[in-house]
C-alpha cells in the first residue's frame, strides 16, 4: 500500500498535500505499570486543498475518540496494511476554506505492538532501582505514539506536556515542572514535565525519555544527562569538546547559527539501537560512546551536525536519506578536521569507506539499497537502513567540494542552509539548488552541468573510490601487512605490546578492519596472539573489541564465541548488534540462536524485529 496523496512520500498514508500539520500539542501520563503512554494530542492543521476527510499515519494504537474544532465527527481506523499501519480517516468540516485551520483533538493510548517505545524493567537498568522508558520514532514509527502525518516532508512546533513519577526529557526546551499529583498505595505521585519546541520538525523527531536521569554541565549551553552511576563519566566523556565542537559547525555552515538554543545529551541505557539520535535539544546517545577514552566523541560531532542537516534541513522523503546522513557525515568530518587538523577528515573516509563497503558487499553489489536515491513504495524503510545513505552521500558531496573548489563549496553550504531552513527537500531540489547557486560562475557551472548525476543518483554498488590523505593509516597498515604476512606464513612476526604505543582507538578500528579484508584469513592461534599480545578482547571501547571478536570469529577461532555471546547481552547498539550476530551465526548457530532467545526482551523493538529476519529469515 502506498500513499493516498499525490505527495512526494511514498511511506505515509496522510493526506499531507490537503492538510499540513503546523503545531502538535502531546499531552501524555507516561504509565509505567502498563507500558503504555496515554492521553490526547491536539493537531493543528492547515487547509490546503479542500477535502472532506483528513487522513492520519496510526500504526497499533487505541484511538477512543476524537473531535473536530471542538465537535464531535465521524472517523473510522481502517484495517491495517503493512508496512505502513491503519489510516485515521475523520470527516473534516465542510466550511473550512483554504488557508484555514483545523483543530483535532484525539484521545489516544499506545499499545503492547508499538514500535517507538522502549519499556525496562528495574532490572533491565544500570542500577536495578527504577524502570526506564524511551522513544525511537525514526524511520515511520512516531505513528505507533500517536496519529500524525508521519513523514519528514510536514513539519509543525510541538509541546510535550507529560505526567510521570520519574524525571521526563523530551526534544524540547523544559519549560518547567508543576502540578504534582501524589500516589495511592503502591502507585507513585507523579509531575508534569512541560516543553516546548519552537523550531518546526518533523514526526520522526518527537522523543521522549523518562527515567532515573541526572544532568551535569558540559558547557555554557549543553548538559549531560545519564543514569546517577553513570554521571561522571559521562561527563568527563565530553565536557572537554563540547562546545568546541558546536563553534567548530557554526564556523562552518557560516551565517548559520545554531537554531536550537541548547545542545545536550541523553546517554540512554544500552539497549539503544543507535550511535545517536539526533533529536533537538537532545542528542540521545549509546552509551558505547563512554569508552574512557574520548575516542567515540565523533558520534556527538555527527548528532550535532544534525542540527543542521536532518533537523533545521531535513529531507522531504527517506527515499532521499542522504540529504540528511550525507550531508550530516560530511559536516562531522569538517568539524574533525577543524578541530584536530586536515589529516583527520581522511582518516575518518577511509574507515567510512570500509563502512560502506561492507553495507555494499552484505546487500550485494547490484541491490537497490545500495543506490543514494532508493525506491522505497511498499517498502519499509527501516530495510533499507545501512551505511550506504551515510558514505555514498559523503563521497558525493567530498566529490562536488572537489569539482567546485573547497571556498566555492563553502560559500555553497551557507547559502545551502540558509535557503532550506526549516524546509524539507529531495535531491532533484538539491540539484537546482547547486546549478541556480553557480549559474554566474561559466567553468563550474559547466562542470556541474556535465556531471552524470544520474549515475550518482540511481547507480546500485560503488561510487568512485576518493584519493584520501592516507598519513594517519600508513603506520596501521604497515602493521597489518606483517599480520598478513605471518597468515601466510611467510612471515616469522612476532606480535608484541609495543606494536601499537601510541596508536589511537580509532587507528586500532582501521587495523583491525584491514585484518578482515586479507584474502587469507590470520588462522585461530594468529587471533589467540594478537589477543594476548594487544588485550583486545578486555577493551572497554566496543568499537574495538566488536571488531577484533569479528576477525577472531573469522579465524575459527571458537575461544572468542561466549565472549561474543555476552557482549550481545550487554550492547543493543545495531551497528554492533547485527554483524556479531551474522558472524556468530556462521562460528556457532546453535549459540547464536540461544544467545537471541535470552536476550530478546533486552533488545530495542526495531533491533529485534531486524536481528530475527536476519537469523530466522521472516518479518
Amino acid at each position: 500500500m502506498t500513499g493516498t496523496s499525490s505527495a512526494r512520500d511514498p511511506t505515509t498514508v496522510s493526506n499531507y498535500d490537503r492538510f499540513r500539520t503546523r503545531h502538535i500539542a502531546a499531552n501524555f501520563n507516561i504509565d509505567f505499570a502498563k507500558e503504555q503512554l496515554r492521553g490526547k494530542v491536539i493537531l493543528d492543521l492547515e487547509v490546503l486543498k479542500k477535502s472532506n476527510e483528513i487522513v492520519l499515519d496510526t500504526s497499533y494504537l487505541d484511538v477512543t475518540d476524537i473531535k473536530v474544532d471542538g465537535s464531535s465527527t465521524n472517523w473510522t481506523l481502517e484495517a491495517r496494511t503493512e508496512p505502513y499501519g491503519s489510516p485515521l480517516k475523520i470527516q473534516s468540516p465542510s466550511n473550512v476554506a483554504i488557508g484555514q485551520h483545523v483543530n483535532v483533538s484525539i484521545d489516544v493510548a499506545t499499545t503492547k505492538k508499538c514500535t517507538a517505545l522502549q519499556w525496562m524493567k528495574p532490572e533491565q537498568t544500570s542500577n536495578k532501582r527504577h524502570p526506564y522508558m524511551f522513544s525511537q520514532c525514526q524511520a515511520i514509527h512516531a505513528r505507533s505514539v500517536f496519529p500524525c502525518q508521519d513523514t519528514p516532508d510536514v513539519k509543525a512546533t510541538v509541546d510535550f506536556n507529560l505526567r510521570s513519577p520519574l524525571p521526563v526529557l523530551a526534544s524540547g526546551l523544559p519549560s518547567g515542572s508543576s502540578d504534582f499529583k501524589p500516589g495511592s498505595g503502591d502507585t507513585p505521585g507523579t509531575l508534569l514535565y512541560s516543553f516546548k519546541q519552537e523550531v518546526p520538525i518533523p514526526s520522526y523527531l518527537f522523543a521522549i525519555a523518562s527515567g532515573d536521569i541526572a544532568t551535569a554541565s558540559i558547557g555554557p549551553r549543553s548538559v549531560v544527562a545519564a543514569g546517577p552511576e553513570e554521571l561522571c563519566a559521562a561527563k568527563w566523556e565530553l565536557e572537554d569538546d563540547m562546545e568546541r565542537f558546536i563553534e567548530a559547525a557554526e564556523k562552518i555552515v557560516k551565517g548559520n547559527p545554531y537554531a536550537w538554543t541548547t545542545y545536550n545529551v541523553l546517554f540512554l541505557p544500552a539497549s539503544f539501537p543507535y550511535g545517536g539520535m539526533e533529536n533537538p535539544i537532545f542528542t540521545f546517545a549509546t552509551p558505547t560512546i563512554i569508552s574512557g577514552d574520548r575516542e567515540n566523541i565523533d558520534v556527538i560531532a555527527h548528532e550535532l551536525s544534525h542540527s543542521w542537516s536532518g533537523n533545521l534541513v531535513s529531507c522531504a522523503s527517506w527515499e532521499h536519506f542522504w540529504l540528511n546522513e550525507g550531508w550530516t557525515t560530511y559536516l562531522e568530518r569538517r568539524i574533525q578536521a577543524e578541530i584536530h587538523g586536515e589529516p583527520h577528515r581522511g582518516f575518518s573516509a577511509i574507515i567510512g569507506w570500509k563502512a560502506l563497503s561492507d553495507s555494499i558487499e552484505n546487500f550485494g553489489k547490484d541491490h537497490r539499497f545500495t543506490k543514494m536515491v532508493v525506491d522505497l513504495k511498499e517498502q519499509d524503510p527501516d530495510d533499507s537502513f545501512s551505511s550506504v545513505p551515510y558514505e555514498k552521500g559523503f563521497v558525493f558531496l567530498y566529490h562536488l567540494e572537489n569539482l567546485v573548489g573547497k571556498s566555492k563549496f563553502d560559500e555553497f553550504i551557507s547559502h545551502y542552509f540558509s535557503t532550506f531552513a526549516q524546509k524539507s527537500l529531495d535531491s532533484f531540489e538539491f540539484k537546482e539548488t547547486i546549478l541556480s547557486f553557480f549559474a554566474h560562475d561559466k567553468e563550474t557551472s559547466k562542470r556541474l552541468v556535465d556531471l552524470d548525476w544520474d549515475a550518482w543518483y540511481y547507480r546500485p554498488g560503488y561510487p568512485p573510490k576518493p584519493e584520501y590523505d592516507t598519513s594517519l593509516v600508513d603506520v596501521v597498515y604497515s602493521l597489518a601487512d606483517q599480520w598478513e604476512a605471518r597468515a601466510r606464513q611467510k612471515s616469522d612476526f612476532a606480535p608484541s605490546r609495543e606494536d601499537i604505543k601510541g596508536l589511537s582507538a580509532n587507528q586500532l578500528v582501521v587495523f583491525l578492519e584491514r585484518v578482515a579484508t586479507f584474502e587469507t584469513s590470520i588462522r585461530a592461534e594468529d587471533s589467540q596472539a594478537m589477543d594476548a599480545a594487544y588485550s583486545f578482547s578486555s577493551k572497554q571501547n566496543v568499537e574495538i573489541t566488536s571488531r577484533y571478536f569479528r576477525v577472531a570469529m573469522q579465524a575459527q577461532d571458537s575461544t572468542v564465541n561466549q565472549p561474543t555471546a555476552e557482549l550481545l547481552g550487554k550492547v543493543g547498539r545495531m551497528k554492533f548488534v547485527r554483524p556479531l550476530y551474522r558472524y556468530l551465526e556462521k562460528a556457532d548457530r546453535d549459540l547464536a540462536l540461544k544467545t537471541f532467545e535470552k536476550n530478546e526482551s533486552f533488545y530495542h523493538p526495531i533491533c529485534r524485529q531486524l536481528v530475527k529476519q536476519q537469523l530466522y529469515g521472516t518479518k
